[in-house]
C-alpha cells in the first residue's frame, strides 16, 4: 500500500510540474473516476442491474473526462455525445458477441487461484462481462473523439471559410493518423497485461487451436476487437458532428456580422 501512496504522489508532482492547471485536473477527475467505478462495484454488490449502473458509471466518466478536461463547450459536448452513441451501438454488438461466445465466467487457468473459494457469488457472469467491457471501451472512443473534435476547432479557426464537407474529410483525415497508435495502445495493453498467461500457454505447449479456443484468451481479445470498433466508429461520428456543428456555428457567425 506505501509503494501506491509513492507512485501516486510521484505521479501528482510531475503531472503538476509538466501539465501545471490541466494537469491537476486530470489527476482529479483519474481519482473522481476512481470513486465512480466503486460506487459501480457496490452499486452490483447490492444486486442492482449491473448493466444499468454500469451505464450510468460509464455516462459519469464521460462526462468528467471530457467535460473537465477540455473545458464545458460545444466541442466538448460533441465530443461527449459522439462517445454515447458509439457506446449505445457496441452495447447491442456486445450483447451479441457474448451471448453467442459464452466466454464469461472462470478458465481452467484460474482453478489455482479459486481453490477454496465459493463460486456461487449470486451474481450474473454474463452481464459482469458486458459491463467490463463497455467500460474498458471508454477510455480509448473518448479519447479519439476528443483528439478529432480538438483538431477540428483548430483547422476551422485557421480558415473560417472551410466548408461542412473540409471539415469532415479532415476529421477523418485526423481519425485515420491516430488509428495506428490507438490500436498498438490497445493491443501492447492487451499483450503485457497477459504476458504471464502467455508464458502459462509456452510452458504447458498449448497448440495454436488450444490458445484460439482459450476462454481467458478469447475473452480478452473480444474486448480489445470492440474497443477497436469502437475508435473505428467514433472517427466518422465525431468528424461527422463536429463539422455540421462548426458549419452551423460559422454561418451564424456569418449572419450577425452582416446583420
Amino acid at each position: 500500500m506505501n509503494t501506491i501512496y509513492i507512485l501516486g504522489i510521484i505521479l501528482f508532482v510531475l503531472m503538476t510540474i509538466i501539465g501545471k492547471k490541466q494537469g491537476i485536473i486530470t489527476f482529479l477527475t483519474f481519482i473522481f473516476n476512481l470513486g465512480v467505478l466503486f460506487l459501480d462495484i457496490l452499486g452490483i454488490k447490492f444486486h442492482f442491474s449491473p448493466v444499468i449502473v454500469t451505464i450510468i458509471a460509464g455516462i459519469i466518466i464521460l462526462a468528467t473526462s471530457i467535460f473537465w478536461r477540455k473545458g464545458n463547450d460545444s466541442l466538448s459536448s460533441i465530443a461527449f455525445y459522439s462517445s454515447i452513441i458509439v457506446t449505445a451501438i457496441l452495447l447491442i454488438l456486445i450483447e451479441l458477441i457474448e451471448y453467442k461466445a459464452k466466454v464469461y465466467g472462470f478458465g481452467k487457468e484460474d482453478t489455482a487461484s479459486l481453490e477454496g473459494l465459493s463460486l456461487y457469488i449470486g451474481l450474473p457472469l454474463y452481464k459482469i462481462e458486458i459491463c467490463t467491457i463497455i467500460l474498458s471501451t471508454l477510455g480509448a472512443t473518448a479519447d479519439t473523439a476528443i483528439t478529432i473534435v480538438s483538431g477540428l476547432g483548430e483547422i476551422k479557426q485557421k480558415t473560417p471559410k472551410i466548408t461542412q464537407k473540409q471539415l469532415f474529410s479532415d476529421g477523418l483525415q485526423v481519425g485515420n493518423k491516430i488509428l495506428s497508435t490507438t490500436f498498438n495502445t490497445l493491443f501492447f495493453g492487451f499483450f503485457g497485461g497477459f504476458l504471464a498467461l502467455f508464458i502459462w500457454f509456452v510452458g504447458l505447449h498449448y497448440s495454436i487451436g488450444q490458445v484460439l479456443n482459450d476462454k481467458i484468451f478469447v475473452r480478452q481479445l473480444l474486448m480489445i476487437l470492440v474497443a477497436f470498433i469502437g475508435v473505428l466508429l467514433i472517427v466518422p461520428i465525431s468528424s461527422f458532428l463536429a463539422s455540421l456543428k462548426l458549419s452551423n456555428k460559422g454561418l451564424k457567425n456569418n449572419g450577425r456580422r452582416t446583420g
